[in-house]
């Protein structure tokens, strides 16, 4: 058998503070201080603590070239091989190791910047409920954001005295001026109003659709409403519909050459908004969206342009925002509401529509629907554009 190092890896320093009884009593602070090495891999979802063993280990193996297990035996002990190799951070090629040598080769082939591909894994969520956690913090300390966490900074920056500003013109009033005024984020949706098809589909087409394709030698490439990298537009649209009048619940990805939706599983009306929680990390002001889009990237479409590029996952992560800008303004046409989130559970998201995060991650999510017609959570409506000035204020909110 033959082994190398996985491909990405990051090894951190990590100082932790726990309280020590005996320090305490002995005279000293009753604070301890504790260092570990966490393993950071590209193609592992957890954590791995290290030693000091492990870690010049590492340092010495090779990420591409094979090495007889034996030797590396001999070299750094059987122990610290054979928990490098439990947990992944070395792969082997045999069989009974396929599946970290299988994760690891899909981070290689897919052009990853290192910092990149380990900064992804390592920031997905799972079961998270932040509405939860807000609440639990409240309880905790019983003190407001501005008491917990102090005043934040300006929303401008300064550079000069307002009288030495040059002041500019605000333009006619448009029509699309009309669209911005009114694109405000709703978290209050209309449980049990359905979303004509008609809407559904030119929301899903301004957003998401190809106004053109270009076939050139062995490249195909889309013309969409918004700018991507390269024009090679890699982010698509997975779709939870919950309802939408002539479109089965269930889970569907949008096909933007065809304008067509393709579907991947029925699920019962009475299970969706759940399912829709979970995707939101607990945000319960989303999960009655009509419709809710998951905006996941296939990395290794920009990345096969932009190989190991400093630049190409920011890149991607732009993408994701000028498509949940066109899905509020499509909507918004539509006399839909919309919203986005970036606090999402990708880790569910990637199970339940069986994706790879090395290959295709999730970003973010929006989705959109019907407005409800009470306020059971504050938006921010300042110009009261949606609601009456005041709405918000109003008993019973």
């Amino acid at each position: 058998m033959r082994v190398r190092r996985c491909s990405v890896l990051f090894i951190e320093p990590r100082e932790t503070c726990d309280f020590d009884l005996a320090s305490l009593l002995s005279g000293g602070t009753g604070l301890v201080l504790r260092r570990e090495w966490i393993a950071l891999a590209a193609h592992l979802d957890d954590e791995i603590v290290l030693d000091e063993r492990d870690v010049v280990a590492l340092g010495r193996l090779s990420a591409d070239a094979w090495q007889p297990l034996e030797s590396l035996r001999s070299e750094h002990g059987v122990d610290v091989v054979g928990k490098l190799l439990e947990h992944g951070l070395l792969v082997a090629d045999d069989e009974a190791h396929v599946t970290a040598r299988t994760s690891d080769e899909a981070v290689r082939a897919g052009h990853w910047r290192a910092l990149s591909a380990v900064h992804h894994r390592h920031t997905r969520w799972t079961g998270i409920d932040t509405l939860e956690a807000e609440r639990r913090c409240g309880r905790e300390t019983d003190r407001s954001l501005l008491e917990q966490l102090g005043a934040p900074e300006a929303p401008v920056r300064e550079h000069c005295a307002a009288g030495e500003r040059i002041a500019l013109a605000r333009g006619a009033a448009t029509p699309l001026e009309s669209l911005v005024r009114t694109r405000v984020t709703c978290r209050n949706y209309a449980r049990g109003r359905a979303v004509p098809q008609d809407l559904f589909a030119q929301t899903l087409f301004r957003a998401f659709g190809a106004r053109a394709v270009s076939d050139q030698p062995g490249i195909r490439v889309m013309k969409r409403a918004v700018p991507s990298a390269g024009g090679l537009h890699s982010t698509g649209a997975y779709l939870l519909v919950q309802e939408v009048e002539g479109v089965q619940p269930g889970l569907y990805h949008y096909h933007p050459i065809d304008h067509a939706l393709e579907p991947l599983r029925a699920i019962d009306r009475a299970e969706t908004a759940a399912l829709a929680l979970r995707l939101v990390a607990g945000q319960r002001h989303f999960m009655d969206a009509q419709v809710i889009v998951v905006l996941a990237a296939r990395f290794r479409r920009t990345f096969w342009k932009y190989r190991d590029h400093a630049k190409a996952y920011r890149a991607v992560i732009l993408d994701a925002g000028h498509l949940s800008q066109m899905v509020y303004l499509a909507a918004t046409e539509c006399g839909l509401a919309a919203f986005v989130t970036a606090a999402v559970n990708e880790v569910d998201i990637e199970r339940m529509f069986a994706l790879d995060p090395a290959r295709e991650g999730v970003i973010a999510i929006c989705g959109f629907g019907w407005r409800g017609e009470h306020i059971d959570e504050t938006e921010f409506d300042p110009l009261g554009a949606v609601w009456p000035v005041g709405a918000m204020d109003a008993p019973g909110r």
